[in-house]
């Protein structure tokens, strides 16, 4: 039986990479954008891959919205299984050059986007005693940088409210599985159409992956129980290195945060933004940087085999201790 699954944002970038994914294995997909042409084009390639879409345009930062949006898809694919919270906006600029209203649309969107998405698909999954919500997260979860603070800020927030969130599912013994992909830099548009006060166009900060590589783990969490997943080598750096030395770490990104986010290219005037409104036209999931991205990552198959090599490694353990025993009793 094929599984219904919900994904915001999913009209470009990394959404639309994970439609696809779900989509190639057999899931329905719920569509959740602010674009309808857009959306009716992603639709096309569920349908393309055999299943079946429905198109739910939906700004997340509306609660009313989301919720008529998971009504939607429940009546036309059946019982949402999976819902996935992977809508953002994101502000290039420093603090002081934000204005408050932009910062507040920043948070609505992102932090409280997935908090609605959450919301709407426990109402659901709570009555049928089943499911699975995966948080797409970031890096700058954990740590935050110069330039995106209103991100780093929604971020960190969606971190603290899903472990609240799980703690309560636990505490309830709900059969309910709740996940957090934490995500390197990503080639996506939002580079191209994200709100910028700079005078250089933004560019992920490399090592940079392609959007296919997040979607992986996230069909990943989904189906399978992992708490978290910390995705690519400079995941693992930059959280691991925040924990060690963060005032190391502020000195460092003082430094380096602001050239690595800058490309040698002048932001033109009027740049396109999407922090108010979708910027109009096509848009896929990758963006402009095809060339300097990675299609895979070593701690992607480590995280999917996991189990496997901590099987393979307790025996090679349990035979080296056997060895070393009979070593002895012939000494």
């Amino acid at each position: 039986m094929s599984k219904t699954v919900a994904i915001t944002g999913a009209g470009a970038g990394v959404g639309r990479a994970i439609v696809r994914a779900f989509a190639e294995r057999g899931c329905n997909v719920g569509l959740l954008s602010r674009d309808a042409s857009r959306l009716a084009a992603v639709a096309g390639e569920v349908e393309a891959r055999g299943a079946r879409a429905c198109i739910a345009p939906t700004d997340v930062a509306d609660p009313e919205a989301v919720e008529a949006a998971a009504e939607k898809i429940e009546q036309e694919l059946g019982p949402i299984d999976i819902w996935v919270n992977d809508a953002m906006v994101t502000i290039f600029a420093p603090v002081h050059e934000i204005k408050p209203e932009e910062f507040k649309r920043q948070t609505e969107v992102t932090y409280l986007g997935t908090v609605y998405g959450t919301m709407a698909a426990l109402r659901r999954m709570r009555q049928r005693g089943k499911g699975a919500i995966v948080q797409v997260g970031s890096a700058l979860s954990y740590r935050g940088i110069p330039l995106q603070a209103a991100y780093c800020g929604a971020k960190f927030a969606i971190r603290g409210f899903t472990d609240s969130l799980r703690c309560e599912i636990k505490h309830e013994k709900l059969p309910i599985h709740i996940s957090m992909v934490q995500l390197p830099a990503m080639n996506t548009p939002q580079f191209d159409w994200a709100m910028t006060r700079m005078p250089q166009k933004a560019q992920p900060v490399p090592p940079i992956f392609q959007p296919e590589v997040a979607a992986e783990a996230v069909v990943f969490a989904a189906f399978n129980k992992r708490r978290e997943i910390w995705l690519g080598g400079s995941s693992w750096q930059v959280i691991l290195a925040n924990k060690i030395a963060p005032s190391l770490l502020d000195y460092y990104l003082a430094d380096k945060g602001y050239s690595s986010q800058m490309r040698n290219e002048p932001t033109p005037p009027n740049p396109p933004s999407n922090l108010f409104e979708p910027v109009p036209g096509h848009q896929a999931a990758h963006g402009s940087f095809d060339s300097l991205a990675a299609s895979e990552t070593m701690t992607l198959w480590f995280t999917e085999h996991r189990d496997a090599l901590l099987a393979g490694g307790a025996a090679l353990l349990g035979a080296a201790w056997l060895c070393l025993g009979q070593g002895r009793r012939r000494s």
